[in-house]
């Protein structure tokens, strides 16, 4: 199956999915990316300290702006990058329609992201470099 539209989730959409969309961006301008939150913090701004992490990269993610899963973002995804087993089993178990597209980010390595959320900034750093490693390893599958 050809991959064209990746959606990535986590809690409130303001930390790790907004940092792996931004990666995924980077490295497949030719792909729709976008992210979303199982709880989103609607209309907020990605988190200071994640921005922050990304800008160390010269990655700016300041136009972000959460948004909530729905049943739409789910069926126009190929491919759904989630970052812990319960994400997974939660939008499976909510949308049935989804199984066989969700993943976690970190996959390949079986490893969850952990949520920095309030957490400081050398926790972001730490989620920061390990989503950059698993969106990569995610690179070699995603090839059109």
């Amino acid at each position: 199956m050809q991959i064209k539209n990746i959606l990535v989730v986590c809690i409130g959409n303001i930390c790790r999915s907004p940092m792996a969309e931004f990666f995924l961006k980077q490295q497949h301008p030719d792909l729709h990316i976008e992210s979303a939150g199982i709880s989103a913090m609607v209309g907020h701004n990605a988190d200071s300290k994640a921005i922050h992490c990304m800008d160390q990269i010269q990655i700016d993610m300041r136009t972000h702006i959460a948004k909530q899963i729905n049943a739409d973002l789910i069926k126009q995804s190929d491919l759904i990058l989630v970052m812990s087993h319960n994400q997974q089993k939660h939008i499976e178990n909510s949308l049935p329609f989804a199984k066989g597209k969700v993943f976690r980010l970190g996959h390949w390595q079986g490893k969850n992201v952990p949520d920095p959320y309030q957490h400081d900034q050398a926790f972001f750093e730490e989620t920061c470099n390990n989503i950059q490693s698993y969106v990569t390893d995610w690179q070699k599958h995603l090839k059109i």
